[in-house]
């Protein structure tokens, strides 16, 4: 998280104390931060795009999931540094997640993720993904099965279910080779829907480093 509290601290802006308000900013410190045929979510982009930190919150759907994957590879035919990935996403759609964890597959950049908030269900796939895998002291992970709405004919939907459980078990075969664990033991505690602090994930092989407190 150092790099993009840095971006706010050299804007010289402040955050009202208020969760979620906006951006407090003088009138000077306006003109000065951005310029001015450029809205301040566009520049904060640009500062992210150029600190090659992608940031992915809320649920994680298809759109979402496009749009980060698209910036990925962006940043990685910009060169072959680093690109931090960081995720803040209590749940997604299966897909919707292997379409980040095929993309993380190609690129020729080392990604590291940096788990904040709540990770949960394919979502932690996409963390297993990663070469390096660090979550924030307050991180929590919810081991859970994606949730799916079949439609169309019974013969339709029993194709749609033989196809979402077949990425499940890739999900799985996923996470127990990145975690070392029985892939069948992964099934069951996402069935379960099993719940880890950050130091539970550290021992269950979710994650590689707890992040150091300021």
């Amino acid at each position: 998280m150092r790099d993009a509290h840095d971006v706010v601290r050299r804007g010289r802006f402040r955050l009202d104390e208020r969760q979620g308000a906006p951006p407090v900013l003088g009138r000077d410190e306006e003109r000065a931060l951005y310029p001015r045929d450029m809205s301040l979510a566009g520049w904060l982009q640009e500062q992210l795009f150029e600190r090659r930190i992608v940031l992915v919150t809320g649920r994680l759907d298809d759109d979402v999931a496009a749009k980060a994957a698209a910036v990925l590879l962006a940043m990685d035919a910009r060169g072959d540094r680093p690109i931090e990935l960081h995720l803040d996403s209590p749940d997604g759609a299966l897909g919707a997640a292997f379409v980040l964890i095929d993309t993380v597959t190609v690129l020729r950049s080392a990604l590291r993720v940096l788990c904040r908030g709540r990770i949960g269900g394919p979502v932690i796939g996409v963390v297993a993904a990663a070469d390096h895998r660090a979550a924030v002291p307050h991180a929590r992970f919810h081991l859970s099965q994606p949730w799916a709405r079949f439609a169309g004919t019974p013969e339709d939907i029993a194709a749609q279910n033989r196809q979402q459980q077949d990425l499940l078990w890739k999900l799985y075969g996923r996470l127990a080779q990145r975690t070392r664990r029985p892939a069948e033991e992964i099934a069951e505690d996402m069935r379960r829907g099993r719940y880890l602090d950050v130091r539970e994930a550290l021992d269950y092989g979710l994650i590689d480093e707890i992040t150091a407190t300021q």
